[in-house]
């Protein structure tokens, strides 16, 4: 018999100024680190002024962590220390393990509406200081599974036996784009202990069989533990990020773009930044 997971919070977020004046919602962050490990932090933008973003995030470090930016809508150039150089597109996302350590810039390009969100997720003590490594992932390569139903978009890990484009190389998450129609049902059966939340980007629904209070587009809901997720649409239809990953259960310094497991190597970190020792 499923347990079919139930909610355990429902986050909004703060408007938020990041990069060099990019508006955009911080969904969780910092003071969510316990409840969402092993992922750190979401960040979601959804504009169709450029001024709200144009600015972007100029060159900057990062060091013990992997960021996937996945992009709905939107045109996003990046640059980083490794050499790499492109642009992400509609549909596209760009996965970066910054590992030991990597300086980047990602700045967006004027466009009709600049839709997606940002996933920080933690690597664990002993893969804190792996050699970086960036990853453009086309919408071409993401695998789409469509039902009568639904639509998956399968980023990373699996669905039923469908591999997404991307399985990771340390934490491994699930992480899908999922849309189900109007007053349908979807439901995927997860690990038990795993963390699991899901993003609405678009439309509502509800998530708990019995009762229809139906929770709106642009929130967050963090579900406990159970081995079954269940979702019902709303009349308007429903699309969200859905992701799942093991939790880490280890101890975090956090210290702005740079997260390690304890504060003397968060201090070693900045140091090696002040000394031009920080790329290796």
């Amino acid at each position: 018999m499923s347990n079919i997971r139930t909610i355990r919070r429902i986050v909004t977020g703060e408007q938020a100024i990041d990069g060099a004046g990019v508006k955009l919602v911080r969904v969780f962050g910092h003071d969510d680190v316990k409840d969402f490990d092993p992922f750190l932090m979401l960040d979601a933008f959804d504009s169709v002024n450029p001024d709200d973003y144009i600015k972007g995030f100029p060159w900057h470090p990062h060091r013990g962590i992997e960021t996937i930016t996945y992009l709905i809508n939107g045109d996003i150039e990046h640059g980083d220390s490794l050499g790499n150089k492109g642009s992400i597109l509609d549909g596209d996302c760009q996965w970066m393990t910054a590992g030991s350590g990597i300086i980047h810039q990602e700045m967006p390009k004027s466009s009709d509406r600049m839709l997606g969100a940002q996933i920080w997720l933690n690597l664990s003590s002993k893969d804190k200081m792996v050699a970086p490594k960036y990853r453009d992932i086309l919408k071409k390569n993401i695998p789409v599974i469509e039902e009568d139903d639904y639509k998956i978009h399968i980023i990373s890990g699996n669905y039923k036996e469908v591999s997404g484009a991307i399985q990771g190389d340390y934490v491994k998450p699930l992480y899908f784009d999922v849309e189900v129609k109007e007053n349908c049902e979807w439901s995927f059966q997860t690990e038990a202990d795993s963390t699991l939340f899901v993003y609405i980007l678009q439309g509502g629904g509800c998530f708990s069989p019995g009762n229809e209070e139906f929770i709106s587009e642009k929130h967050a809901i963090l579900f406990n533990e159970g081995d079954t997720f269940w979702v019902k649409a709303s009349n308007t239809g429903i699309r969200f990020l859905f992701l799942a990953g093991k939790p880490l259960k280890e101890p975090i310094a956090w210290g702005g773009p740079i997260v390690m497991n304890t504060k003397e190597e968060l201090n070693q970190a900045f140091k090696d930044l002040e000394e031009n020792k920080f790329i290796r």
